[in-house]
């Protein structure tokens, strides 16, 4: 495990879209026809379901922010409105590409992540992303917070697929790291109604091999991440690698993550760790 803590620095993951897409087309190739109707952690959707979606939203992003295609011409207005637009969107795609046939959503699963992968790469990354990051809590994002956060949709909704049928899981610190890392991201934005004293710190650490430290610290204008580990630390909140994706994907009951976890200090100030979801819908 890497001794430098997290939550500081772009996250230059553009190349490992091409990974995780590949080790998904792998996956679903060789998934049986039982395997595709199995239930998943998200309630309303099955294997193919899951499939269904990773197969719109990457053509859906292709369609919007490559092609500059917008079919409908939806503006929300608030935090309440995007979550409605993108549960909507969501579910029209998966009933519509749920009907493929597996074998026909696997080839055009392989043509629209090879297209995705190449146009990721042939971003800036410090160019302003056409969508922010709003689990964040930014107004305004850059290429390589959008395209960290593709990857954890990308990694997570598979980890689903993996985890529902029982398979291996892409658990790897090259792959899952940068995950980790870009989820966690929206830690200050958890937080942003918790107060305390000026220079309380929290620090959340996700045990395992592909795991790190993420130290929180309370400032005059709200928590932001520290660059080096505190001598003082308020609250400790320690993560099985197994279950960190998980708790931030609404994947797990938030009361069995905390039974899972190790808690240190003000149990209070733990909360915001296990009320982070990093996902929008």
């Amino acid at each position: 495990m890497d001794d430098q803590l997290g939550g500081r620095g772009p996250i230059l993951c553009a190349p490992l879209l091409g990974k995780v897409d590949g080790e998904l087309i792998g996956l679903l190739g060789s998934l049986t026809t039982e395997e595709w109707e199995r239930q998943t952690v998200a309630p309303k959707w099955k294997v193919r379901d899951v499939a269904a979606h990773l197969l719109d939203t990457v053509l859906r992003k292709l369609e919007m922010v490559r092609d500059s295609c917008f079919v409908e011409n939806a503006n929300p207005r608030s935090p309440e409105e995007v979550v409605a637009l993108i549960n909507r969107l969501n579910q029209e795609g998966v009933t519509v590409y749920r009907r493929l046939s597996p074998a026909l959503l696997v080839d055009m699963m392989s043509l629209a992540c090879e297209k995705s992968a190449r146009f990721h790469e042939s971003l800036d990354p410090f160019a302003r992303a056409a969508f922010n990051v709003s689990w964040a809590g930014e107004e305004v994002s850059l290429n390589w917070f959008d395209t960290a956060r593709e990857l954890t949709e990308r990694w997570h909704h598979q980890q689903q697929i993996r985890l529902a049928t029982g398979r291996t899981g892409i658990i790897t610190r090259e792959l899952y790291y940068p995950v980790l890392d870009c989820f966690l991201r929206g830690l200050p934005h958890a937080y942003r109604n918790v107060t305390a004293p000026e220079g309380t710190t929290i620090l959340v650490e996700i045990s395992g091999e592909c795991g790190g430290k993420w130290v929180l610290q309370r400032e005059a204008a709200g928590w932001a991440f520290m660059e080096q580990l505190p001598e003082a630390i308020a609250c400790a909140v320690v993560l099985p690698q197994a279950i960190a994706w998980r708790v931030f994907t609404k994947g797990i009951e938030r009361n069995a993550a905390r039974e899972q976890a190790r808690i240190d200090g003000d149990r209070q100030l733990a909360d915001g760790v296990f009320g982070l979801t990093a996902i929008v819908g």
